[in-house]
């Protein structure tokens, strides 16, 4: 079977195509046919060789997100043809997406939407669970208010998405003049660049999506979420009694189900920017790291 792999980090040319023995099915999980993929800012960084320690050894298949047809549903009960999603976490496991055929656990997986396309939805696993995960972290009911930092970008649109079908107040603080658009009409009641423009302690969580540590904007006794590791911690605001955290994503299978049904009613839109071939995968790195994207960036097999 064909494989994207890299046998040293660096740029995009360090990618190729490779073949590579067919994975072995283990108790509990699950054969896959990938249809389709999507190049997160992790693969970027695991290519680089910037994760540093806990990378999986070298050679390694890159890839966290998945959608694709089931082989061989194992012990589950998924079946032959089902169409499905899944997200592996590849650092810790090594089990990388970029391949023809992929096995995972069973409970790492959900059945694909219905509504979208398997290149649609190969969108979805990482930056949704990430979303989602965060949201259920920071715990809101409706009608309380909430800020997303960076609402435009792949794991933030998908938050305010979610948090707007929850029924929160949602405001976006974005990077550029021309994200305000698309966050107004995807639930923010204030979309703007400019931070000065936030009350300070009005908001009863912020959802920090690339360390912009707006913390006089969290209320007293609120919470506040950052999924930019790279950034390092959230300043303490114990205080304040303001709940911190940095949220790591994980596999799940049930969260995955829970977006698939928000995309199927239409309260979840997922964008693709632009799908490249498996060959086309180190022009498909270099169009990643231009930026600028309205949208993610696909890969089918």
């Amino acid at each position: 079977m064909r494989a994207i792999r890299i046998a040293r980090f660096g740029g995009p040319e360090v990618l190729g195509v490779v073949d590579a023995p067919q994975p072995e099915q283990g108790a509990g999980d699950v054969l896959i046919r990938t249809v389709a993929t999507s190049i997160n800012p992790v693969d970027d960084k695991t290519r680089e060789g910037a994760i540093g320690k806990g990378t999986p050894p070298l050679p390694m298949t890159l890839g966290w997100d998945l959608a694709g047809i089931v082989v061989d549903g194992g012990s589950s009960d998924l079946r032959p043809g089902e169409r499905v999603i899944a997200m592996s976490h590849q650092l810790s496991t090594g089990r990388g997406t970029w391949a023809d055929l992929v096995v995972l656990p069973a409970h790492a997986l959900a059945p694909a939407p219905q509504a979208v396309s398997l290149v649609e939805a190969a969108t979805l696993p990482l930056p949704g669970l990430t979303a989602l995960q965060t949201l259920d972290w920071l715990s809101l009911s409706a009608g309380e208010r909430l800020l997303i930092a960076g609402a435009a970008g792949a794991v933030g649109g998908l938050a305010l998405q979610i948090a707007h079908a929850r029924g929160l107040q949602v405001d976006a603080l974005v990077s550029r003049d021309e994200h305000t658009r698309f966050a107004r009409t995807h639930g923010a009641e204030l979309a703007t660049t400019d931070r000065n423009a936030l009350q300070d302690r009005s908001y009863d969580a912020v959802f920090d999506t690339f360390g912009a540590f707006v913390t006089e904007a969290v209320a007293d006794g609120g919470r506040y979420a950052s999924i930019a590791t790279q950034a390092g911690p959230v300043p303490d605001l114990s205080s304040r009694d303001v709940r911190t955290t940095v949220n790591q994503v994980r596999e799940d299978g049930i969260g995955l189900g829970r977006l698939t049904k928000l995309v199927d009613r239409g309260s979840l839109r997922l964008r693709v920017h632009s799908a490249y071939g498996l060959h086309e995968i180190r022009t498909a790195h270099e169009r990643f790291a231009q930026g600028g994207l309205e949208g993610k960036i696909t890969v089918t097999f």
